[in-house]
């Protein structure tokens, strides 16, 4: 199911047949090095993650992270979306790409429309966003986006540091 929609891509839902996708992207190491191992090592594990994170958060909450695909190809080629984490006050943005999707504009792009819904869609006024300190793209994308960053902090169950940044939307008129 197609959630949101931009020039290039299209975010959808996960389902468990994006497993070997979820499987590869969570054991890149870019991903282990700024979001963290998540023990995925087989598609079983993989199915049984798209089931208990994005697609519970989906149910519990009418949003999650999506699997970003390319329109003309509709080949997966990174995540991003909306969580609620419970340690922090605000909606989180997150995004994450396969190595070979970066540099070509995909993060922003989704970034820019997944914002969107978020203002549009879920009537969200302000957003947050979490990043590792030494995450130069990611914490550079965020200020491109207009994220400010609010301040690093050691977040509960976490034994590094994180950058915290936050974004209110305009008002509307």
């Amino acid at each position: 199911m197609h959630i949101i929609s931009s020039n290039r891509l299209i975010l959808r839902l996960f389902n468990t047949s994006d497993a070997a996708f979820v499987l590869e992207l969570l054991n890149d190491p870019g991903w282990i090095k700024n979001i963290g191992d998540r023990g995925i090592r087989n598609l079983d594990q993989a199915r049984d993650w798209i089931l208990t994170k994005p697609l519970e958060s989906q149910s519990r909450c009418g949003f999650s992270f999506y699997v970003v695909v390319l329109k003309d190809t509709q080949t997966a080629i990174g995540i991003c979306g909306l969580i609620k984490r419970e340690m922090l006050q605000n909606v989180d943005i997150g995004y994450a790409f396969l190595p070979q999707y970066g540099g070509q504009g995909y993060a922003i792009e989704a970034a820019r429309a997944t914002m969107q819904h978020a203002r549009q869609d879920l009537g969200l006024s302000q957003l947050a966003a979490i990043t590792s300190p030494g995450n130069v793209k990611s914490n550079s994308l965020l200020k491109k986006l207009g994220f400010t960053l609010e301040e690093v902090l050691v977040l509960p169950g976490e034994e590094r540091e994180t950058n915290l940044y936050a974004y209110r939307f305009p008002l509307q008129e």
